[in-house]
């Protein structure tokens, strides 16, 4: 039902008979099915159901179910485009194709998600290091000689390792997450920042993706409804989604296309005074290096600027570094680095900055999503605040504790002279390669694309094109998305769905400068051969709406 709520609040059935044959799908699939939850009837149940309403038959009035109007107004009013309308209506379309592969009806054979960071549903292989460190660590028989199971030196030394610390994954660990997992993380962080500045394992929570970790940052403060969050446009919407859960202000800095998305730090600056002069209270300042939607990266000084702010105004600095492995030009500088370097330099101007750096299994080489693992390190916050977000975590038991030992696995992978380590090596740098290579293809078709424009990506999964449609020549597609009630780049993203298969996300989604419009892709789909088909849909949506006469 859900499904059919969504896309009839979406005016779909204007743009051609494939949504059209997907929304009658929907329609007859949810009114027809039964619930999961029911049972057959037996005799004695009817009886006694019939008992039953015999009794109370004239006792009361079958109440009405709950209506939207009934929920948490926050709930109904949190947006997240990565998973919203269109990839939807892309699902809807692949279970079409799943049921009639011979007769859908589609110009297409399957569904290309490009709309969201999904390696392996896109067909990256998980590393084989990960799984046969975690298949001894679900079950540990697999270490017995008579098993018959056969794996590296390294891969059993360091299950039995983790299974001597931890125990049974299967059992809670502690909330803040496992201590050895903890420590792991924290030499991997001293290594990563230079090993000048030592990490300490009691700042570090292992959470259930860098999500689990935003939740319970933008949670503990929110304080009430004029708590503000500065965010970048275009941001994450996981982002402005939590924020709307929290009844707080979501308080936009927009990046810089013209200078490759780039921060301005005055402007932050003056956002901050100007939300004071309306009764907002700046609570953080969110930060996305490498950037999502953009790829772009921040340089040194950018980031020296961004903790300067956090410095001046005493707010916290969230980070949120999970593509830090995902870098193809430029370098990446962690925040804790550069903050450290800071301290070092002026310690009484940077010593009460708090700062949350944020990463995850889900990105990088990794590419495991679904194993949920995650970590937040947290410096210059004060032992009682971490103390409510220890009672968060609490209040979750712990995060997922086979995704804290991936955790570990990617912080800490096979050294050289280890037996994994030739096949780590050779499988980590074809991933790398090939996300590389694919991010290259799809720049050079994009900057082939009449009216569009694309920076090159610098890191993380994505571009983000600008569709810069001109009004006075694409009249006919301006007039045609107003009577749709549609923008730009949502009707741009509709039609390449229903004429290739390919699901990307529009820029609304994302937030960007009124006026402008843009799409986030992903460049993890193997092969080119969907690149090229996107490139025959924009040459024949171009022709088709585009006035040569003018």
């Amino acid at each position: 039902m859900k499904l059919t709520i969504l896309t009839t609040k979406y005016p779909l059935q204007s743009f051609g008979k494939f949504t059209r044959i997907h929304n009658n799908m929907l329609r007859t699939s949810t009114s027809a099915s039964a619930s999961p939850f029911s049972t057959p009837p037996t005799t004695n149940n009817i009886n006694s159901i019939s008992s039953i309403t015999r009794r109370f038959k004239s006792s009361f009035v079958p109440a009405e179910p709950l209506t939207i109007h009934d929920l948490n107004e926050q709930t109904v009013k949190a947006q997240y485009a990565v998973r919203g309308k269109i990839p939807i209506i892309a699902d809807g379309l692949s279970e079409l194709i799943r049921k009639s592969p011979s007769s859908h009806g589609l110009p297409f054979t399957k569904i290309v998600n490009a709309n969201i960071g999904n390696p392996q549903q896109l067909d990256q292989k998980p590393l084989t290091w990960y799984r046969q460190v975690l298949s001894i660590l679900q079950y540990p028989e697999l270490l017995n000689e008579d098993s018959g199971a056969k794996f590296p030196s390294d891969v059993k030394k360091r299950a039995q390792e983790i299974l001597n610390n931890v125990g049974s994954i299967g059992a809670y660990s502690s909330s803040q997450g496992a201590a050895y997992f903890r420590q792991s993380i924290a030499e991997f962080i001293t290594k990563r920042d230079g090993g000048e500045f030592a990490s300490n394992a009691n700042d570090i929570f292992l959470t259930s993706g860098a999500s689990a970790a935003v939740s319970y940052l933008l949670q503990i403060l929110s304080r009430d409804e004029n708590s503000g969050f500065l965010i970048p446009i275009p941001q994450y919407p996981l982002y402005t989604a939590t924020i709307a859960l929290n009844n707080a202000k979501p308080v936009g800095y927009y990046l810089d296309e013209s200078k490759g998305w780039a921060t301005n730090p005055e402007e932050i600056r003056q956002l901050i005074k100007e939300s004071a002069d309306n009764g907002i209270s700046i609570k953080a300042l969110v930060v996305i290096n490498p950037g999502n939607p953009t790829g772009a990266i921040l340089s040194r000084d950018d980031i020296a600027e961004l903790i300067s702010i956090s410095a001046e105004h005493g707010i916290v600095l969230i980070a949120d570094e999970v593509y830090q492995e995902n870098v193809f030009s430029g370098k990446f500088y962690s925040f804790k680095r550069i903050l450290s370097e800071l301290k070092e330099k002026n310690h009484a101007l940077y010593k009460n900055v708090q700062l949350a750096s944020l990463h995850s299994t889900s990105k990088g080489v990794s590419g495991e999503c679904g194993q949920r693992g995650g970590y937040m390190e947290l410096v210059g916050f004060k032992s009682d605040v971490k103390d409510i977000i220890f009672k968060l975590a609490s209040i979750n038991l712990c995060s997922v504790v086979s995704g804290q030992a991936m955790v570990e696995l990617m912080v800490n992978p096979p050294k050289k002279g280890d037996e994994s380590y030739d096949l780590y090596v050779k499988e980590t740098s074809n991933i790398f390669e090939n996300l590389k290579t694919r991010a290259k293809a799809l720049y050079q078709a994009f900057s082939n694309m009449e009216d569009v424009s694309v920076d090159k990506p610098q890191g993380a999964m994505y571009l983000f094109p600008s569709l810069r449609f001109d009004p006075k020549v694409y009249h006919k597609l301006f007039s045609r998305a107003k009577n749709s009630d549609l923008e730009i780049d949502d009707l741009y993203c509709i039609e390449l769905l229903e004429n290739t298969g390919i699901c990307c996300v529009p820029g609304n989604g994302f937030g960007q400068k009124p006026g402008t419009y843009h799409l986030r892709t992903t460049f993890l789909p193997p092969g080119e051969e969907w690149i090229q088909r996107w490139a025959k849909f924009h040459k024949d949506f171009v022709k088709k709406y585009k006035d040569t006469s003018v």
